[in-house]
């Protein structure tokens, strides 16, 4: 196994004094990709290891990293209803408006998996409401079709 695996390994255990060992020894290691395409960010939400993305944040992990479907972590974050990750994530700057490679932005993510938090959290923050995917939708056309609350949809017509 090689240290960036190693890290991966020890993000997901959830052993923080591992990682910050690691950071320490490696301080770039923060931005290393995985094989997968995954960032060190991205993977720490990804099962939910909310203090070491925190950790992983305060010693310099982009927070707009992409994986290698453009996904962010926010994104993830936002399509699972993690909204103490995703309030954590924006304060830090996250650019709420990005797009993956399937056009979809957090917000469009939110609206197809039905967060209503999220969508609430994103629209609170001038979360583009324009935007559209590569299918043509936007977040409102989405929440239609999930049969969301009349005050969801409302907020997000255009």
């Amino acid at each position: 196994m090689n240290a960036t695996e190693l890290f991966f390994s020890t993000i997901q255990s959830g052993k923080i004094e591992n990682i910050k060992l690691q950071i320490e020894n490696n301080p770039t290691i923060v931005n290393q990709k995985d094989s997968r395409g995954f960032t060190p960010l991205i993977f720490a939400t990804y099962f939910g290891q909310n203090d070491i993305a925190e950790l992983l944040i305060n010693k310099g992990a982009e927070i707009d990293n992409q994986d290698a479907s453009g996904n962010t972590a926010l994104m993830g974050v936002c399509f699972k209803g993690q909204i103490e990750m995703a309030k954590i994530l924006i304060d830090e700057g996250a650019n709420i408006n990005l797009t993956n490679h399937k056009g979809a932005t957090a917000l469009i993510f939110s609206a197809q998996y039905k967060q209503t938090s999220s969508i609430k959290l994103l629209l609170k923050h001038k979360a583009d409401k324009t935007i559209k995917d590569n299918e043509g939708k936007t977040a409102y056309d989405y929440a239609k079709t999930n049969q969301l609350s009349k005050d969801i949809v409302d907020a997000l017509q255009l």
